[in-house]
């Protein structure tokens, strides 16, 4: 490991016992205010500056976490929570604008307990699936310092100068397809954690995933491929309000496709995968957009072919979403969970990847369409 996985800032060299000072960081937190950082979920007040740290307010409940005002890619992200007692929280690592920050991002585990064998659940932890190499936290009314190394693939953390996870994501099923960007949090569960001085340096990005839309002016990627879809462009949401199809112009074969869904109650929509582009009169397969649980096919599904285990969603709120399409396989992943695989795909060709309109009346929108050939 070479010499600077161990330089702290100058301003924390009484904790620190450096030298050196850090080049490249830049402040996440003033120590004064809340600024760049937002409250999700909870109260306004369950999260407050006191004496210089961020402190958890012992009545904010969950799931509120306070969330980093820009997305992450890869990063050296470092700082320190203090520990008097029990104590149970986490820091998010690429949680999604909406959705489980948990699920589809990750979560290192902020705990108490030194626990002589280390657990799924341990401090330490990417929660609660890799245990820590081990536990080293200090839990006597102290400060703890914290560095997350992520460089896709690879994940390295550090509590008190040991590293305690050391991992190739993509080597884990658990994780291989959780979201590669996002944003940093700190997750309340009503114990008042504190934390400070907290800094960061950007890495060079990895990830090829080619945004399919963002804003009105993507849309030129995009042609009606079928009917009369009704596509409104809202900024950065597209509204499709009718029935037919649009569909991107490009194709492709081998892909993971990421984006955001909201719709009306009991809609009914879908996305086409290995498209002829011509909608439902050409050639396809259609990953069922439903939220009726004892539906024939419910949202996730591959329709006609196999019925997927009904998703955590709920009408007009926003889920993530994500379609891994490679040689015969599909996984569908809503909100997090993965609820089909299925690996004896007929279709192999390259094709258009489409959004289905199904009736009048019943709304869905998109946004954050993203796509990465793989």
């Amino acid at each position: 490991m070479n010499r600077r996985t161990f330089l702290t800032a100058a301003s924390a060299l009484p904790l620190f016992g450096r030298t050196e000072p850090e080049t490249g960081f830049v402040s996440l937190f003033d120590g004064k205010t809340l600024d760049g950082w937002s409250v999700v979920d909870g109260p306004e007040t369950a999260f407050y500056v006191n004496d210089g740290a961020i402190v958890v307010h012992p009545s904010s409940g969950f799931p509120a976490w306070l969330r980093s005002a820009k997305q992450y890619e890869n990063f050296d992200f470092r700082g320190e929570f203090y520990i008097n007692g029990w104590m149970d929280s986490g820091i998010y690592l690429h949680a999604p604008e909406h959705g489980r920050p948990m699920w589809n991002g990750m979560q290192i585990h902020i705990f108490h307990e030194v626990d002589r064998e280390p657990k799924p659940e341990s401090m330490g932890a990417i929660f609660p699936i890799v245990p820590p190499l081990r536990v080293n936290v200090k839990n006597k009314g102290e400060w703890n310092s914290f560095r997350i190394l992520m460089d896709w693939p690879r994940l390295q953390v550090w509590t008190n100068d040991e590293i305690i996870q050391d991992l190739d994501i993509t080597g884990n099923p658990e994780l291989r397809h959780r979201f590669r960007r996002g944003y940093l949090g700190f997750e309340s569960l009503s114990y008042p954690i504190r934390f400070r001085n907290l800094r960061i340096r950007e890495l060079p990005a990895k990830d090829t995933a080619e945004l399919l839309y963002g804003g009105p002016r993507d849309f030129e990627k995009w042609y009606i491929s079928e009917g009369k879809p009704n596509p409104q462009l809202l900024g950065e949401v597209i509204h499709m309000d009718g029935q037919g199809h649009i569909a991107t112009k490009e194709t492709f074969r081998d892909f993971e496709l990421e984006l955001f869904v909201r719709h009306t109650k009991h809609h009914n929509s879908g996305i086409l995968i290995r498209s002829t582009g011509q909608g439902l009169r050409g050639h396809s397969n259609e990953i069922q957009l439903h939220d009726v649980e004892g539906a024939h096919y419910p949202t996730g599904s591959l329709y006609s072919i196999k019925r997927a285990v009904y998703p955590k969603i709920e009408a007009e709120v926003w889920f993530p979403m994500q379609v891994i399409v490679k040689d015969r396989s599909v996984i569908v992943r809503v909100n997090g969970d993965t609820v089909l695989e299925y690996g004896e795909l007929e279709n192999v060709r390259e094709g258009h990847i489409e959004l289905q309109a199904h009736s009048q009346g019943l709304w869905t929108e998109f946004k954050g369409i993203r796509v990465r050939r793989i």
